[in-house]
Formats: structure tokens, sequence, C-alpha cells
């Protein structure tokens, strides 16, 4: 397929924007070549991003089971409501008289999603769940700083962790220091007794964890990193399976991130749009980014806490997010929040039931949202690795489920199918899980050799990885 550059001729145009109404101003320091742009007709561009959406595979085309990403149906109503011209046609620089609705819409997103976490205080400046967790450690950074605390230098974080907790504890400043789990896939409470000190600033975890296990232990977890000095952070990455059941503020975490487009049902993917909401508790409220919300009975105004961090982005977050994430709470309300968890948790533990006909789980059930299969058994039964089966799932219409993840489980495959599935999908799914199983086993080249049915083949991904082509050069 050629990209849209490489289409067209010169001279060749369409009119599409509509005649400028305002002054026209000419820049200082004007560009002293022509924008590299394509010359294509209305056709031509039509046609291009056509054919581009036929090749997107999205929630609206097929099973989609990411592990921890939580891909899930995402209800039409919630693009309506942050459509309304009252949130749509907004700018950030008016004044709070002027934007008293979207001030309001802010403080009950914060009130709601904190009753639902169990938190105190929210601020909704991050971008994204990673950018969540680096706010999160430095507000732990500030409370003990604040309390001339400074010898405490290290994050504890599991083995089995997002990867992208030990890079945000080392973007803070912190030395990570990994504990490992035990052969339930859970935190080792003894290895964790024995690296908490007076160095310890907090612990990174998300619960249940990255193998789809609820923590047993959780409350002796937090409590031993408490009685050391420390704090807990909560990673919501996979706050879908326990939402509206049971709240990590309940369970001893200090401070979470939220991934709103995920588990709030914003659509995601490709780098957008997102927000990475930070929740805590009273403790750590005074050192939250600024400004926030606050009503006062004469309206609603934009404060900034006493001891804040600063800014973690331009002016309040991305507001259209936090504005479907509310929708969506809205929607469900009480009852149907914690519905969701819990059929997100039976449609997994039913596809983990399925599939263990014939693949190895990593960890004993019951699983909460998501469950890990290892096939390091079948790789060396029949030289059919996880990435082979994965490729099978292409030409089946079935997005592969998130591979090689965790790092603790060989030949890793981790399935989520979210509360969205109905029971017809999942058994359809699961047969084609089996259908692959019997391939590798009966024609394990074939495998080898998939996709065969997808507008691109199997693709050197090391070459694509070390060698990456990410920007269009013209030719003379």
């Amino acid at each position: 397929m050629k990209l849209i550059f490489e289409k067209g001729a010169p001279g060749q145009h369409l009119t599409l924007m509509p005649a400028c109404d305002v002054p026209e101003v000419n820049l200082s320091r004007p560009r002293t070549e022509p924008l590299e742009l394509p010359h294509v007709s209305e056709t031509e561009l039509t046609r291009h991003y056509t054919a581009l959406a036929k090749r997107v595979h999205g929630v609206n085309d097929g099973f989609y089971p990411l592990g921890s990403c939580t891909m899930k149906y995402n209800p039409k109503i919630n693009e309506d409501m942050a459509n309304l011209p009252g949130f749509a046609q907004i700018h950030p620089l008016q004044p709070e008289g002027t934007v008293q609705g979207c001030l309001e819409a802010l403080d009950a997103s914060a009130r709601l999603l904190g009753e639902i976490t169990g938190m105190d205080a929210m601020t909704f400046q991050p971008a994204a769940g990673a950018h969540g967790e680096f706010t999160g450690l430095l507000l732990i950074k500030a409370y003990h700083t604040h309390r001339n605390d400074a010898a405490r230098t290290k994050i504890i974080v599991p083995d089995s962790a997002h990867g992208t907790n030990p890079a945000s504890a080392v973007m803070a400043g912190f030395t990570v220091v990994n504990i490992p789990s035990g052969p339930d896939g859970c935190v080792d409470v003894e290895a964790l007794r024995s690296a908490v000190g007076p160095d310890t600033a907090g612990l990174m975890l998300t619960n249940p964890n990255t193998v789809g296990i609820f923590d047993k232990n959780i409350l002796e977890i937090t409590k031993t990193v408490h009685d050391a000095g420390g704090l807990c952070y909560y990673d919501g990455a996979n706050l879908n399976a326990v939402m509206g059941v049971v709240r990590p503020g309940d369970m001893g975490f200090d401070v979470i991130h939220l991934n709103l487009h995920k588990t709030f049902s914003t659509p995601h993917g490709g780098g957008g749009p997102g927000s990475g909401a930070v929740g805590c508790k009273k403790l750590l409220a005074p050192f939250l980014p600024g400004p926030v919300v606050a009503e006062d009975g004469t309206g609603y105004h934009l404060v900034q806490p006493e001891h804040s961090i600063g800014r973690m982005k331009n002016f309040y977050g991305n507001f259209a997010v936090i504005v479907r994430a509310l929708t969506y709470v809205l929607t469900l309300g009480r009852e149907g929040i914690p519905e969701a968890a819990k059929n997100a948790v039976l449609n997994a533990n039913y596809m983990m039931k399925r599939l263990s006909e014939k693949y190895a789980m990593a960890y004993a059930g019951p699983c909460m949202h998501e469950f890990v299969m290892c096939l390091q058994d079948l790789k060396d039964a029949t030289g059919c690795s996880a990435m082979d089966i994965a490729k099978g799932l292409l030409d089946h219409g079935i997005h592969p489920p998130t591979m090689y993840f965790p790092l603790i489980v060989h030949e890793a495959l981790m399935i989520e199918p979210t509360e969205t599935e109905s029971q017809d999908t999942m058994d359809a799914v699961c047969g084609v899980f089996l259908h692959l199983w019997d391939v590798a086993h009966n024609d394990p080249q074939a495998l080898h050799n998939a996709p065969t049915k997808t507008p691109v083949r199997r693709l050197d991904e090391v070459g694509a990885a070390r060698n990456p082509v990410l920007r269009y050069i013209p030719h003379d």
C-alpha cells in the first residue's frame, strides 16, 4: 500500500477548509522552503483513508483480548456527551464563571472516582497511565521530603510488575528494589519483609496483579510497608476486575492512578487519547498538582494545593476523556459498576477453564479479569511458540493477546476477555485456540507460515525494532 505522499501529482488539490475569517498574520520567521505536502484529489484522499480504515482492527471488528489493557466496548453515549457544545467548544483560559458546568463535571468525576477507589482527593492532569505513575511517585517523594525524611530513596516493585513501574520510579529519582513472586504468583511476603527498612519510600503494586490473581495477603503487604514508614502505590491498570467490589484505599493504598481510557471506557490505542487520573489519601492531598477544583457555596473555583508539586500538564488534563468516564460511571451507577467487574471475572474464568483442556496455565485458578497461559511445553513438543499461535489467530480475525508478558512466565500469552464479550464469542475464540493447538501438533509449518490471510504477511519484527523507519523522506 502506498503512502499518501506517494500518491497524486503536482497541481492536484481539494478544497475542504472554509475561507479564513480572521486577519492573516505574517510570521517573523517564515519558512524558507515549502512544506512537503502530498498533492492529491479529494477522491484519492478519501480512498486512501478508507483503505487504511479497512486495515485497522478494533473492538468493533472482533475479539481483542489484550491482557491488562481492558480493550472493551465503549458506549456511544460517552461520545455524545463529550461532544456537547458546552464541553467541546470551551477554552482553558476562559474565566471560571463561564465554565461552571465544566468545573462541576471535574468535581463530580473526582468525587465519584474517589468513592470507587477509596481516595480522598484527585487530579486529572496526568495524560496517561505511566504519567500518572510518575505523578504518584512525585507525591510520595514530596511527602517524605516535607517530613525531612530524605533517607527514603527506594521503591519496592514486584518482579511481575508492569514495565512502566520501575521506569517511573527511576524517573522520579528513586532506586528500584525488585522482590520475587511466590509459586502462587503473589508477592513473596517474607522477601518483602526483608526488603523494607528506613530507606523504603514506598511499594508499587497492582491488585489483582499482572498474572490475574488477587493477592490474598494484600492487607499484610500494605501493613508491612506502612510499618516501615513507606507509602503504598496502586497501579490502576487492573481496576476493571474489582471496581465497585473492593476499594484500593481499603486495601491500604495511599495513592493510585486510574486509566480512564481503559477501565472507564474511552477508546484507546495508537498513542491516545488517555487520562492517568491520580487519586490519593488526605495525607498526600496537599502535594497534588494544581490547580484542582473546589466548591465553596458560591460556585466552583480552581485552587492551588498548599504544597503542590506543580503542574504535570498544561491546564487540567484531557477533559473530553474525563467527560466520557463520568458518563460511563453515571450510566452504570452503583449497581452497574460492580456488575461489570464481576462479569469481567466470570468471562476470564470461563475462558481459562475452556482453554485448560489443552493449554497449560501459568497459575492455578480461579483468576480475576485475566489469566496467563504458559506455552513452553507446546513449544518443546512441536516447535510452535507463543508467537506462532498469535500469528495463527490473525488468520481467524482475532487480535492476538498480550505476548511474552509477564517475563516471569516463559512463552506467555495473557488473555483478558473483559465484561463486554458474549459467551458465543468466547466459545468461538476458544474453539480457534484449541484448533491451533491441534495444528501445532499436526502441521507445525502451517503456524510457522502464519498469517497467510492478512494484507501483510509475517514481518521481520527484530529488524523493524532495530531499524525503524519513522518518517517519510521524499525522493528528489
